[in-house]
């Protein structure tokens, strides 16, 4: 019954909070700024595209903007708000029931603003980094991954065209190295809100030369082979796994930038029979329960 109510309070909670979002616009809504955030990048790959011949309304440009508001909004609505505040509470009792109050290592929220929001989003790029790793090695992780992966034409939209399981594996694994040091699952306005524009960035359809910070952030011309159709031979699981920072991947040997690629082709092999609605794309990797099939009696068995 606590659990019951707890899921309750989460979807009424919730919902609240998204209408608030919707009928009040402020600097402080999520809502709003990925708006902004998309609008801008998508105003940017018109006028000045990396691709020139890629048109701005890409192949499967509606499918990605509605995974957008999906993954951002609806799908902690449908389901994740809830589930993730279940998770946390059960393993929370399960601590208090050792004698563990909590996880929390050292406490940062003391320290000055900066300090703790960059100490978080690193934290969190580097955790997220693993993760990432792990969706490419890991079997039946790639194949949620894979919704990802199908992007064959490359725009900013498709930074949030992820399978919703993806949400499940992150948040879950996150938690614990993050209330290790005091940031918990709630993101910061300010981590979320960059690390949204940074995503939106290396997935665009645009060219910037960072210089020497090409070495720190992750972008459209590295992050462009990590989604390559064709892997080196040695590295089939997978390059540039960087979803912020490019830092990562240049400290332990997994970038991998050979040349110049806008024109090179997208996917994976096997992408072009992969399903191309919303609906399928989601339930890829969910395996249902099948029906054992009965064994034909031998006829020469039985004589």
């Amino acid at each position: 019954m606590e659990y019951l109510q707890l899921i309750i309070d989460s979807y009424a909670g919730y919902g609240g909070y998204l209408w608030e979002e919707i009928s009040n616009p402020s600097w402080h809504n999520y809502l709003y700024w990925l708006v902004g955030i998309s609008g801008f990048f998508f105003g940017i790959e018109w006028l000045r595209p990396w691709r020139k011949d890629q048109p701005p309304f890409r192949k499967d440009f509606w499918l990605d903007v509605f995974y957008m508001f999906f993954n951002f909004f609806l799908f902690s609505l449908i389901i994740y708000n809830a589930a993730s505040n279940v998770v946390v509470h059960v393993f929370n009792n399960a601590l208090a029931a050792i004698g563990i109050p909590n996880l929390l290592a050292f406490e940062v929220m003391s320290w000055p603003l900066w300090a703790h929001l960059l100490l978080g989003f690193v934290v969190r790029d580097f955790v997220q980094w693993w993760i990432h790793r792990l969706l490419h090695k890991v079997p039946r992780l790639w194949e949620f991954h894979k919704v990802h992966h199908s992007v064959e034409e490359m725009g900013f939209a498709a930074h949030l065209r992820y399978h919703w399981m993806e949400n499940v594996v992150y948040r879950s694994l996150e938690y614990i190295p993050l209330a290790l040091i005091g940031i918990g699952l709630r993101d910061f306005f300010i981590i979320h809100i960059f690390t949204l524009a940074l995503g939106h960035f290396n997935h665009s359809n645009i060219r910037l030369k960072l210089g020497v910070l090409k070495y720190v952030f992750n972008n459209p011309q590295m992050h462009i082979w990590h989604h390559a159709y064709e892997l080196p031979h040695d590295r089939q699981e997978g390059v540039n796994f960087g979803l912020s920072l490019s830092l990562w991947d240049y400290l332990f040997g997994t970038s991998y930038i050979p040349y110049e690629g806008k024109d090179i082709k997208l996917g994976f092999p096997g992408v072009e029979s992969f399903p191309k609605d919303f609906v399928k794309q989601n339930l890829h990797g969910i395996r249902l329960p099948q029906k054992k099939k009965k064994t034909p009696i031998s006829l020469k068995r039985l004589a």
